[in-house]
């Protein structure tokens, strides 16, 4: 039996979605990236984890399911995201206590010494990306059902209360909304829980974390404003392609 139009169309968002989420939570806070600047000779600073980049797809891939298929699908696919969380989180774990090394501390290898330079033993990467991805991927599951579940429910909010008009209204709100509950949550449990942001050679953070939630949710929001033209565009297209 062949696909619907329909079917297809929901099978390549989902895909999209799912598959921007499993980069995130394994890129994660693996690298920052700097891009502070400077504003009348005051420097800014403006700091991004990888793990980020993929992001913004995750909100506009649900809020095209949400206003092409309802609501009910939208969350559906919201649960599905958490189950593959899980199972990142599970795999990650399992691919590292198969062969457990026995200078494993706090979930990473001990640096070797040799010739009195340090040195990562083999295997350092994968035990490092390990740990900094369990501790993200949990912030990540926290932060995301708040997130989604809050995107999904203030879109059909507003759609219910502008009768399906002011299209680009509850494309923008429900995003920036869910985006800030996103950033702050994640920044904060993955320094408070799995220590992984960037500290400096004193062990302190190099920066102050309101920078850290700053950069991410402005970067969101940029994306966010960004996308109303695509999204209007794609919801127009593929409701035509859909009823045809």
């Amino acid at each position: 039996m062949s696909l619907s139009r329909a079917d297809k169309v929901y099978l390549i968002l989902a895909s999209f979605f799912l598959g921007s989420l499993t980069m995130l939570n394994i890129l994660g806070t693996s690298r920052f990236i700097d891009l502070s600047f400077s504003i009348f000779n005051t420097e800014i600073p403006f700091v991004l984890a990888i793990g980020v980049l993929p992001y913004p797809i995750t909100f506009l891939c649900t809020d095209l399911i949400s206003e092409l298929f309802g609501k009910k699908k939208a969350n559906f696919i919201v649960w599905l995201g958490l189950a593959l969380n899980i199972w990142v989180i599970f795999i990650v774990w399992l691919a590292g206590i198969i062969d457990e090394p026995v200078n494993l501390v706090n979930g990473e290898l001990v640096l070797e010494l040799k010739n009195g330079k340090a040195h990562a033993p083999h295997g350092y990467e994968f035990y490092h990306i390990r740990k900094l991805t369990l501790g993200a991927t949990f912030a990540s599951m926290v932060a995301y059902m708040a997130a989604q579940f809050i995107d999904v429910h203030v879109f059909h909010f507003l759609k219910e209360k502008t009768n399906g008009k002011m299209l680009w209204l509850r494309n923008n709100a429900s995003t920036l909304i869910s985006q800030l509950v996103d950033t702050s949550a994640v920044i904060l449990i993955t320094y408070y829980y799995a220590n992984g942001l960037p500290l400096d050679g004193n062990g302190v953070l190099t920066h102050p974390l309101i920078y850290f939630v700053f950069s991410g949710y402005i970067f969101k929001v940029v994306i966010a404003l960004l996308d109303t033209v695509p999204f209007y565009v794609a919801t127009k297209y593929l409701k035509n392609y859909i009823s045809k």
